[in-house]
Parts: C-alpha cells; structure tokens; sequence
C-alpha cells in the first residue's frame, strides 16, 4: 500500500495519474494548501522542502519519496512499467522527464505568474515566459513527429509532461500549428486512468471561477500582508479547466 499526499496541482496530478495507470494500492491524503498542511512539522518530516507531492511505500518501511520526478522514477522501477527497458531507451525516458522538470513545468509556472498573478502587467516578463514556453511546445511537437509518445512506448515521460501542457489556456501559450502536440494531448486524454488520475484529489477550490482564482492567487503572490494564505509547490500552477470553475487549490 502506498499512501500519496498531495493536491489537486499538475505535478500532484502526475504521480495519481501514475499510480492509476500502475494499477497500484493507494490511499489519498489530501493536503490543504490554504492551511499550510505542507510546512507542518509532520510533513516536512517526510519532504523536507514542504511541497507536494510525496509517497509513503508501507510495503517498503514506510520509505518516503518525495519529488514528482522521483516519485515517478521508484514508480516505474519498482513495477517495471512505464519504463523502458534497455540502458539507451531508458535514458531517453529520463531525459524526456527531465525536459519537463527542468524546463516545461518551470517555464509555464512563470508564464502563470506574470500572465494571470501579479497585480502589474509586466510585458518583457510575460513575452519571456510565454515565448519560451511556445518554444518548448514547439520541441515536443517535433519530438513526436511520427510517434504516439515520447519515447514510442507510453510512458512517465509523458504522464510528467502531459500533466503541464494541458494547462497551456491557462499560460496563455498558444499550440496552434502543433499538430502532432495537439494529437498527443488528446491521446493521452482519452486513457481512463488519466481522467481517474486528475480527479485526485477532489479540489479545495471547487466553485471559483477564473477570475476568482486569480485573485486569490495574486494574495498570495504579491501581498505579504495576508501570511494565512499559502506558498505552495509548483509555483504557478494552474486549474484544470480555464473558464470553468476552477479545480485546483494550488495557484503558486
């Protein structure tokens, strides 16, 4: 059994979405982010940087991984899924893990900074940000030239990816003209244990809208004069559906 912690954020999302797609026992604890449940003492006793998400492995001595990559790399090393198998296949999984670490998921929490969150529009910030998210976009797009998935076999290098770039409205980053982009997105979409993965776990928020989202947002962002509101992982993240009522708790 394992317990996962977390919320309802793209990188909470991709180890659900694993977990799911792994057919693995697990039981949800859900953390407040207004609460501030992640700098508890508690929980920074199993993830010293108090983000979300981390996992508890009961069947491995209760053995806590935190970090989304991380947490995705025991994942599939410990099922032999959702990896590939030869040293050469394996690293271009882990590369293409990396590529949303490292610049993906950073790149689109600035872009939602700028875009959505502070309370001036600062044009050069938010061009940076969009333009290098696009030009990311633009690296997927041709990666999966004449390929279903990242590394041809669906695997967490595209379940970390997906979970970011999905939430492009939200940036205000444009896929138009990335067609092979635009046919992996959908592909991916379609696949149950995606849909079970991105309900995990039920949103804080729920009820908001857009723009209510934002401003709550841009609080906790901008004016440090309301310290019960949360910093929280995954700076600038975004709700799962943009101008919907929003679904996600974590908006920093």
């Amino acid at each position: 059994m394992i317990t996962l912690y977390t919320a309802a954020t793209p990188n909470g999302w991709k180890v659900s979405v694993a977990l799911e797609e792994l057919s693995l026992q697990y039981d949800v604890r859900a953390l407040s982010l207004k609460r501030l449940d992640q700098k508890q003492d508690w929980y920074q006793a199993l993830n010293p940087n108090g983000r979300i998400p981390t996992i508890v492995d009961r069947s491995a001595g209760d053995f806590a991984v935190f970090e989304s990559g991380a947490i995705l790399v025991y994942l599939a090393e410990k099922t032999g899924r959702l990896m590939r198998e030869t040293p050469k296949d394996r690293s271009q999984v882990l590369q293409w893990l990396m590529f949303q670490m490292a610049g993906v998921g950073p790149m689109m929490g600035q872009a939602n900074v700028f875009y959505r969150y502070t309370p001036e529009q600062i044009p050069y910030a938010i061009a940076r940000y969009q333009n290098e998210s696009r030009r990311l976009f633009e690296v997927l797009d041709r990666r999966l030239e004449k390929r279903e998935y990242l590394v041809d076999e669906y695997s967490i290098a595209d379940i970390a990816n997906w979970c970011w770039v999905q939430t492009y409205p939200w940036s205000g980053v444009s896929i138009e003209g990335l067609s092979n982009l635009e046919a992996w997105l959908a592909r991916i979409r379609e696949r149950p244990a995606v849909e079970r993965g991105i309900a995990v776990p039920a949103p804080e928020n729920m009820g908001l809208t857009a723009e209510q989202f934002a401003e709550s947002a841009r609080k906790i962002l901008v004016d440090t004069s309301v310290p019960e509101e949360p910093t929280t992982e995954g700076e600038g993240e975004a709700p799962t559906e943009i101008g919907a009522p929003v679904s996600t708790p974590d908006p920093v």
